[in-house]
């Protein structure tokens, strides 16, 4: 499992699910530069949870972004289940016939790809082919680097959720990028409050084991950060219109 921890004394902004909407990312980078303005902590980060890429209109522009860490603090990026899509896409072609259904098509005409055929479900070799020729290498870089998991004090960041019954250490990545019921059901204790996103939601949802901050942006134009300081908790959020 590729981990990382970060210090429990620091102010840490947590973004859900971007999706492509590089607008709210916009606003939402705004936020949070006010509000350290507003309260200037000791210490902070940022830490996104993962889909940055498909659904929504400009999966290229939010990558452009966070590839070049638009932050004034130390930023930390965690990979969904998304990002294992677009990256087995360049590898493997027949992933198309899934991605496209998961977004992958507004992905690609991000980059300037033509779906057409895609569409119809034909063409996936040669728009692997493209693709790899497309995006740009610190696009890859970005990629590559993403983490699957964030250990901070009380809090255990993820993009989907955990498998309840398997120690935090011992999570394999499948479940880490792509969970769901088994874990959004459980009312087990996880030895820490589990922050993700993966699964829309109205608004923030706050349980005793867990915090869902994924309010689906590309649908809804809500995005939505939570900020983790002194084991208390409170929202930023970024909106369209």
């Amino acid at each position: 499992m590729n981990a990382v921890s970060i210090t429990d004394d620091q102010r840490q902004y947590v973004i859900g699910d971007i999706h492509g909407r590089s607008d709210l990312l916009d606003q939402m980078i705004k936020e949070i530069g006010q509000d350290l303005l507003r309260k200037p902590p000791a210490s902070a980060a940022v830490v996104t949870l993962g889909d940055y890429v498909d659904r929504g209109p400009d999966s290229r522009g939010v990558l452009d972004r966070l590839a070049a860490n638009p932050f004034s603090i130390p930023y930390f990026a965690l990979k969904g289940n998304h990002e294992e899509l677009f990256e087995l896409f360049l590898e493997d072609p027949g992933v198309g016939s899934q991605w496209r259904h998961l977004g992958g098509l507004e992905t690609l005409h991000s980059y300037g790809l033509p779906v057409g055929s895609l569409m119809r479900g034909k063409g996936f070799e040669e728009a692997s082919d493209r693709l790899r020729g497309t995006v740009p290498r610190e696009h890859l870089a970005f990629l590559s680097s993403l983490r699957t998991s964030i250990t901070s004090g009380q809090y255990f960041l993820c993009h989907a959720g955990v498998r309840p019954g398997v120690p935090l250490d011992r999570q394999e990545s499948r479940d880490l990028l792509w969970i769901r019921q088994e874990f959004l059901t459980s009312s087990r204790n996880f030895g820490r409050i589990i922050v993700h996103g993966h699964t829309p939601v109205e608004q923030p949802e706050v349980r005793p084991n867990r915090i869902n901050i994924d309010t689906g942006a590309f649908a809804t134009g809500c995005l939505t950060c939570v900020v983790l300081e002194r084991g208390s908790h409170r929202f930023l959020t970024a909106r369209s219109g």
